[in-house]
């Protein structure tokens, strides 16, 4: 099956990203069918610079988007859908946020208001 998805590229704690279309059990950085625009979240102008016309015929043939990717063609108009939620807590994560949320509202509610 061919995906639709992000392939990272630049510097050390500087990443900008490439979107490719690959078969979906290869490797981002293996080979990859087509180069399909970039996306660097840390540009101001324009971080996201898709080829619309491409992305439309791939998606036409078949291709599947990744989370992410969806989101991010969803926010330029190129697709149209609702977007869909790219990151998952673990039930042990969960857990140690609403912990964190108890203590800091027990926290607020021992220190009088001055």
């Amino acid at each position: 099956m061919l995906m639709i998805r992000l392939q990272r590229v630049g510097k050390k704690k500087l990443a900008a990203y490439r979107l490719i279309v690959s078969e979906k059990g290869r490797d981002t950085h293996d080979k990859y069918l087509e180069q399909l625009g970039t996306y660097d979240p840390h540009a101001k102008e324009a971080p996201f610079k898709p080829k619309a016309d491409r992305i439309s015929y791939w998606i036409s043939k078949g291709a599947q988007t990744s989370d992410t990717i969806t989101n991010l063609l969803i926010s330029a108009g190129i697709i149209k859908g609702k977007k869909t939620k790219s990151v998952f807590l673990s039930e042990k994560r969960k857990k140690k946020i609403a912990e964190k949320k108890k203590t800091a509202e027990a926290a607020k509610t021992e220190t009088p208001a001055a």
